[in-house]
């Protein structure tokens, strides 16, 4: 009788209390949109790598990497997606590890925990896909929203044994990470800055970290070109639009809400038309080609923020307006399907730009028009007036405190921002728009 008795207790307990699933889901908390191969693209403020990569088509070489990131929560669990999407040949990535940084290359002691891939130390990608690893318990995360852990940043390593061959990578980081010389081996268990000598201003093959967090949080994700990525903010200084949203939604709701980067500097709505290894791009693949792996596939999205059209109109793209718009609205019908909610971006001025490729009166025409479109048309939920924030009215070009270059003291070039003009944008933005919250 007893044993039945504590066979019934055992069974009520399970069925009234919520287990594991049912409070907690992964959600997205860092993104770096992948291009390549390196050193195809258009980073800010990079080091010299000629004694890193010597040979960029034969890539990694018997070394390892100490990639810096900033989660926008921390859970108690999290996982890691590495990439070889812009790869020739499989890449074997051994000794995966995920700490707390303390500050250079140093992490806290102690905190740097393994990773493995299907219980296994080491994992093989082939070309053109990805690998998440298995859930990482991290010890020093002592709950939800632990204030000692806000704004801080996530060490991963790994070691990539032998030539990786070409190299997936996100080129604007703007964001210090670390990486040994040629045939230095395997570092990524070592807790010291020593073991990494040298810098880059990118992040290559790790292209997204989750966290567990509980079921009703809300992932948003910021998606578009430079102007997104953050080029003409400053290094290491978390200032790009979608960080001062962030800080802004995290003072008014906590950790209820994600905000991720998925900006591309150089990226085009419209092109190019072909993308491959072997036929790559500085602005990275297009919109459409980059949609799937840049935010379908990340877990939690609940909304997109699209801020994107200004390089379609640029000498280098000279697509139509009606050719951005198509592009656009193929995206959107995709995201919803999806169950993800859409809001538009206008997109800001480059009129009278110092940039070759920017700045003439027919790419400002274009740039209105598109402009009109994503301020009437019923396929965005909304749309966010960046336009109007950034737009000198007396000249039409961008306002002159926003000119000057954040990121290496240069006057600017009157198509990207400076610190000052992201912070405008972040701040020009209704909370209760981009969220459900009251």
């Amino acid at each position: 009788m007893r044993n039945i008795f504590l066979i019934g207790l055992f069974a009520l307990m399970m069925f009234s209390q919520p287990t594991m699933a049912q409070k907690e889901k992964w959600v997205t908390s860092w993104i770096g949109s992948v291009q390549g191969p390196y050193p195809v693209g258009n980073p800010s403020a990079q080091p010299n790598l000629s004694a890193v990569f010597p040979t960029p088509a034969l890539g990694a070489n018997n070394q390892s990497f100490r990639l810096i990131v900033r989660p926008d929560i921390w859970g108690k669990q999290t996982r890691v997606r590495l990439s070889n999407a812009l790869g020739t040949q499989p890449i074997t990535f051994e000794n995966v590890y995920v700490g707390l940084q303390l500050g250079s290359a140093e992490l806290v002691k102690g905190s740097n925990q393994p990773v493995s891939f299907g219980g296994k130390k080491s994992v093989t990608i082939a070309p053109g896909q990805s690998a998440w690893s298995d859930p990482v318990k991290l010890p020093f995360v002592q709950k939800l929203g632990d204030a000692n852990l806000e704004g801080r940043n996530m060490a991963v390593s790994f070691y990539i044994p032998g030539l990786s061959g070409p190299m997936t990578w996100h080129a604007k980081a703007l964001t210090t990470s670390y990486v040994t010389a040629p045939n230095a081996g395997s570092k990524a268990s070592d807790e010291v800055e020593a073991a990494f000598p040298f810098s880059t201003a990118s992040w290559f093959f790790l292209d997204a970290v989750d966290m567990s967090a509980p079921t009703s949080t809300k992932v948003i994700v910021g998606f578009g070109d430079s102007i997104t990525d953050g080029t003409a903010s400053t290094m290491n200084g978390d200032d790009r639009w979608p960080d001062v949203l962030s800080r802004r939604l995290h003072k008014a709701y906590g950790n209820k809400v994600v905000v991720l980067n998925a900006g591309i500097g150089g990226n085009q709505v419209a092109g190019p038309a072909e993308y491959s290894p072997t036929k790559p791009f500085p602005g990275g693949p297009s919109s459409s080609m980059r949609l799937e792996r840049d935010v379908l596939s990340l877990s939690g999205v609940t909304t997109v923020i699209w801020l994107e059209g200004i390089n379609d109109f640029s000498k280098n793209g000279n697509a139509s307006t009606q050719a951005v718009i198509d592009g656009m609205t193929d995206g959107v019908r995709r995201l919803n399907a999806a169950g993800i909610n859409v809001i538009g971006a206008t997109v800001t001025s480059a009129f009278g730009s110092s940039s070759a490729a920017h700045g003439f009166q027919e790419q400002d025409d274009k740039r209105k028009a598109l402009n009109q479109f994503i301020r009437t048309s019923p396929i965005f939920s909304s749309y966010i007036d960046f336009d109007e924030v950034i737009l000198d009215p007396a000249t039409g070009q961008m306002k002159p405190e926003f000119v000057p270059d954040s990121t290496i003291g240069s006057p600017g070039d009157k198509l990207h921002p400076n610190r000052v003009g992201y912070q405008a944008m972040g701040n020009a933005i209704n909370l209760k728009q981009v969220t459900s919250f009251k």
